[in-house]
């Protein structure tokens, strides 16, 4: 019986996703890879993150998006699962808008973070 647990998140780009972990300070390898888990267990990820404890976390692609991979039992990060994703799927939000706008031919002007944790981003854009 497998103890990998698979959450579902709403984070489709690769790039923006390894971005993001990277802004978090996360050390993080590209895929595909196994994530260790429970007696050897294993499971292909495109995204791994390896614990001191020899079981990792990791993002897999499903059909539509990425799922966070891990056997939650041996869960060692500094936030809770929710509190990882939650934090995880900021920084993507910020890096998907980013690359998105940019693509539209915006330029980011200025960004403040609120002591909230929200960000607020100023784009600009010029034309001819």
């Amino acid at each position: 019986m497998s103890h990998f647990s698979q959450i579902k998140t709403q984070i489709r780009d690769l790039t923006a996703l390894q971005a993001a972990l990277t802004d978090l300070g996360i050390n993080w390898k590209p895929g595909p890879q196994a994530v260790r888990g429970y007696r050897g267990q294993t499971f292909n990820a495109e995204v791994v993150i390896e614990q001191d404890n020899g079981y990792d976390v990791g993002f897999s692609r499903n059909s539509e998006q990425y799922e966070l991979v891990a056997d939650l039992q041996y869960w060692q990060q500094p936030l809770s699962v929710e509190g990882f994703i939650k934090r995880v799927t900021q920084r993507y939000a910020y890096h998907t808008v980013l690359q998105e706008t940019e693509r539209q031919g915006f330029q980011l002007a200025e960004q403040e973070q609120s002591q909230d944790g929200s960000i607020r981003l100023v784009l600009q854009r010029w034309s001819a």
